[in-house]
């Protein structure tokens, strides 16, 4: 049985998208929330460990946001950032309108980390990022605020479930190791 079951994993993974070695899971470019111009995450943020959220305005764990914002706050100056892609997937859980999910963010929890586009993050319309995501990890999002944590390098380190708080000490330590290591060479 047990036999079985690896052969069918081992099909299973075989058939996910992966990240080609010419293409850098961060050289993907997005529009900053409710903006024009869009953001290279790669330029923007090389170098820098990243936690990176789907995001929900309507949602049971949105007052997550404090908590991200926090961890924002206080590893900022690091070389850290959180960047929240809002979503509607689960649910419908999102503002339609960018305007109201900006306003939303920043006036009830004083969000500050950078927002960018609303985006599909499961199924066959996930942006790619959110594909790549899924193939580093095995995981996908099954809610809102699920929560990734790149590295310095641009892979990677972790994952965790919306149930995972920011301020949870698993995360936090992971951050904090992850900004121990040195930058990567240029």
């Amino acid at each position: 049985m047990k036999s079985v079951i690896c052969a069918v994993l081992a099909v299973v993974l075989a058939a996910l998208p992966t990240v080609s070695p010419a293409q850098d899971l961060l050289d993907r470019s997005f529009r900053p929330l409710a903006g024009k111009q869009v953001v290279n995450l790669k330029q923007a943020y090389a170098g820098d460990v990243l936690l990176v959220v789907n995001t929900a305005s309507k949602c049971g764990f949105t007052p997550q946001f404090e908590g991200l914002e926090a961890l924002h706050s206080r590893y900022g100056k690091q070389g850290f950032a959180v960047l929240g892609f809002p979503s509607g997937d689960f649910r419908e859980q999102e503002f339609t309108d960018e305007k109201e999910i900006q306003e939303f963010c920043t006036l009830t929890y004083g969000v500050r980390f950078p927002m960018f586009e609303k985006v599909h993050v499961v199924g066959d319309n996930a942006t790619p990022l959110y594909r790549d995501l899924l193939a580093a990890t095995g995981e996908a999002p099954k809610w809102n605020f699920h929560k990734y944590l790149i590295g310095r390098d641009g892979k990677v380190i972790a994952n965790w479930g919306s149930r995972t708080t920011p301020d949870a000490p698993e995360l936090v330590q992971a951050i904090e190791r992850a900004l121990a290591a040195p930058p990567p060479a240029r």
